[in-house]
């Protein structure tokens, strides 16, 4: 599948256009390629794009001078933008990095509105992310805080098996808030 069909499908899906108004959307992205390592999102920024992840994983992190946290992955198709920075033009307190190369497709807020105010789209759009957004970050927020990090990883063992083959242990740990070691030790008793 390619990239635009990838973007087409998840629009088609999730968001019902005109078939006109959809695939001139689509076509306005542009397509970037990221190495390894590279960070696409710096706190203290202002998310001026809408990004989708065609190909690839990201790690999404907080951190201060002598920690992180990682907060999420993102192993498949989908928007990586931090939505609130976007749509409040505040700024970010997360980072996003390649753990891999990654190939993203690009739209600049600036042409972001003047389509979805073209095809009054735009609310739509932006309210179901939000509402996904909440939804997921509120369960993630309850689970980290019921559950001991055994739960949690069998949680993900159960819910996201390609983290557990695709990102390495010590960024599972430091999203369980354990130590590698103790990670070990539980993967060891599973």
């Amino acid at each position: 599948m390619t990239e635009t069909d990838k973007l087409s499908l998840f629009f088609s899906n999730e968001f019902p256009f005109n078939k006109e108004g959809l695939e001139e959307f689509v076509n306005t992205f542009v397509i970037k390629s990221y190495k390894k390592g590279e960070i696409i999102l710096e706190n203290g920024t202002i998310e001026n794009e809408l990004r989708f992840l065609d190909q690839g994983i990201i790690r999404e992190y907080y951190a201060t001078n002598d920690r992180e946290k990682n907060i999420n992955f993102y192993t498949s198709s989908g928007f990586i933008t931090d939505f609130s920075s976007f749509t409040h033009s505040t700024v970010t307190r997360k980072y996003q990095e390649c753990l891999t190369d990654v190939d993203l497709r690009i739209l600049s807020k600036e042409k972001f509105l003047t389509f979805t105010n073209q095809y009054k789209c735009g609310k739509l759009f932006i309210e179901t992310i939000f509402q996904r957004i909440v939804v997921k970050k509120e369960s993630e927020e309850f689970n980290h805080f019921v559950n001991t990090a055994e739960e949690l990883y069998l949680d993900i063992m159960k819910t996201k098996p390609d983290w557990l083959l695709q990102i390495p242990q010590y960024h599972i740990a430091s999203y369980l808030g354990i130590t590698p070691e103790t990670l070990s030790r539980i993967r060891k008793r599973i």
